[in-house]
């Protein structure tokens, strides 16, 4: 054997080892991640239905000049996961109010939940915010929606939700909910505020469904 093939044998030798173990990882990789691509597009995840069902108007009240808000409402919203395979894993939705375009109210986190397939879950949380500064080109338009008796607000659930596939969990993925309500508070005049039902909360029934983005 020549010198020539000695060298070569000895270049390859200890690298074919390494590259067939590098091509194996590779080739394991592709296909877990093949199989996973496969039974994700078998099963086609459906984002959750969300609806607003009611809300309980405690006190939605401006005062004077119309720059400060205080608001507390109780909201019941329900969530139905639609996927016959899917199960979903909501984890740290916030709930808040807004009112164009402005948040309103703090948020409050809802309870982290698993959903199982076809199953509804149901929250009744409240949202609250006292004496919240408002913008002062909402002023005038809030002073009117309340001598009206009615005011569109935007309920918003914003967090992360898994898929839960077998025992296969994927990653987090960002949800977020809008349902607009048109929420009545008739209210009164009183100096240079204006203040909603003291004595006691009103209840009203929306049914309305919401926008969902996953």
């Amino acid at each position: 054997m020549t010198e020539k093939e000695c060298g070569h044998q000895h270049d390859e030798e200890p690298n074919n080892p390494l590259r067939r173990l590098i091509a194996a990882l590779i080739g394991f990789v592709i296909l877990i991640l093949f199989i996973i691509l496969l039974i994700w597009l078998i099963l086609r995840p459906t984002k959750p239905h969300f609806i607003l069902q009611d809300a309980t108007v405690y006190a939605f009240n401006t005062s004077a000049p119309f720059n400060f808000l205080t608001t507390n409402i109780q909201i019941t919203i329900a969530s139905r996961n639609p996927n016959g395979r899917i199960g979903i894993y909501y984890d740290k939705l916030d709930i808040y109010a807004t009112y164009r375009g402005q948040q309103v109210t703090l948020p409050t986190l809802l309870p982290q939940t698993y959903q199982g397939h076809k199953d509804v879950s149901i929250w009744s949380p409240f949202v609250y915010g006292n004496n919240v500064p408002i913008a002062p080109y909402l002023g005038s338009a809030i002073s009117q929606d309340l001598m009206v008796g009615t005011v569109l607000l935007n309920v918003k659930i914003d967090g992360r939700v898994k898929w839960k596939v077998g025992s296969f969990i994927s990653g987090k993925y960002h949800l977020y909910v809008n349902c607009p309500a048109y929420v009545g508070v008739g209210g009164k005049m009183m100096g240079n505020s204006v203040v909603v039902g003291k004595s006691s909360a009103i209840k009203y029934q929306l049914v309305q469904n919401c926008h969902v983005d996953v």
